[in-house]
């Protein structure tokens, strides 16, 4: 019985209050934004080739529109995971996003607002009771400019239910032969030409017709590997680039088990691999099969917060130079597992002026594995620009 109950009793007089975060010690380097590109398989050259960047509209290296999120620690979900709920595991359950024009660059400082917002307890068939807790994140330069804010989903289940849930007929990675890689690269390369093709050109609101399919791109085949290089690509996964604030996974209601020292900062001048949650800690299940099984994964999985970046980085490559993502809802359905493929799909559902006179297209999102399985959805808007009159 004590199983199917889930104390949210703590949750409470944390909403709309702000929490500490934990800034950067030192400003943006132009080699932070190669890394999060290349970890996010995003091979856009505005975010990493000098002189593609020099001939661009900026002048230089700009970090692309999902970038945000590398700059402070726990991927978004740390204003969506306030307070402690005993026994517990936690998934990222998706983000909405809303970007308000500024640009990131090389040398900015970027500092992040969290406040939790909300929360609601439903009933699910992957771990019965489950928390559904939201929390924003309030990104801003050393301008004080607003650049975007993020309202993250985590979503919070009894640590035993998770465990339970683990579907072990999953565990073996599917097998791919030579000519089954082959043909995955050939349909990852299909969607890099587009970038390649669009360059520096814009591509017009006008000529966007709703009914429009956006190009189909693929992400994989996912190893261990590759969930690895993401994890080091988000900044406060390298030891001592955040100054930060003192946190105790079990505070939350992490097993112990899982919570060990990650992120904990007395812990990370002592000895920082016990720290590094590749390692050691609740992000591991990521990375070793073995701790997956315990919250619920059948094998490695990748990260929620990687999937949102995927999703906008979509959006953006394909809105090219000159569009802009301005919103954009995103809901995660199932995760990226090792051995696994990504495949994205969009269609134009709508097309209009919005009341500032932006001209805008609406998409709506779907993501999958190679066998059809749902990994993510998402509706997003999107500025183009309109052909001079």
């Amino acid at each position: 019985m004590a199983d199917s109950i889930l104390d949210v009793s703590d949750l409470d007089r944390w909403m709309g209050k702000p929490i500490e975060s934990s800034p950067l010690r030192e400003p943006l380097g132009n080699n932070d934004i190669r890394r999060w590109v290349q970890a996010m398989h995003y091979p856009n050259l505005a975010h990493y080739d000098p002189q593609f960047a020099a001939e661009s509209r900026w002048g230089k290296l700009v970090a692309p529109q999902s970038f945000p999120i590398v700059m402070d620690d726990g991927h978004g979900t740390s204003p969506s995971c306030a307070g402690k709920i005993p026994n517990s595991h936690l998934l990222f359950g998706g983000d909405e996003w809303w970007f308000y024009g500024p640009r990131v660059f090389g040398g900015d400082t970027i500092a992040n607002e969290r406040i939790p917002f909300d929360y609601v307890v439903k009933d699910t068939k992957f771990a019965g009771p489950t928390c559904f807790e939201r929390g924003d994140n309030f990104y801003r330069n050393q301008h004080g400019e607003l650049i975007a804010k993020q309202r993250s989903t985590a979503i919070r289940y009894n640590a035993h239910a998770g465990g339970a849930a683990t579907d072990a007929s999953q565990a073996d990675e599917p097998e791919w032969s030579d000519e089954d890689y082959q043909k995955v690269e050939d349909r990852k390369f299909e969607w890099i030409q587009m970038l390649h093709d669009l360059g520096h050109k814009e591509r017009w609101w006008d000529d966007v017709t709703v009914g429009d399919k956006l190009p189909e791109r693929v992400i994989g085949i996912h190893t261990v590997a590759s969930f690895a290089t993401e994890w080091r690509s988000f900044l406060f996964t390298v030891w001592g680039t955040l100054d930060r604030r003192e946190l105790n996974l079990e505070d939350l209601g992490f097993t112990k088990e899982m919570a060990g020292h990650e992120n904990d900062p007395i812990m990370e001048r002592i000895n920082p691999e016990l720290t590094d949650g590749a390692y050691i800690g609740a992000s591991r299940g990521h990375l070793f099969p073995r701790w997956a099984r315990t919250i619920g994964m059948p094998r490695a999985y990748g990260y929620g917060a990687s999937m949102g970046a995927w999703i906008v980085d979509y959006f953006a490559g394909w809105a090219g130079e000159w569009g802009f993502v301005r919103h954009s809802n995103c809901n995660y359905r199932g995760p990226a597992l090792s051995g696994d493929i990504t495949v994205m799909n969009a269609n134009v559902i709508d097309k209009f002026v919005d009341e500032e006179g932006r001209h805008m297209i609406q998409v709506d999102f779907k993501m999958t594995n190679q066998k059809g399985g749902t990994q993510a959805t998402a509706v997003a808007e999107i500025e183009l620009p309109k052909k001079p009159d």
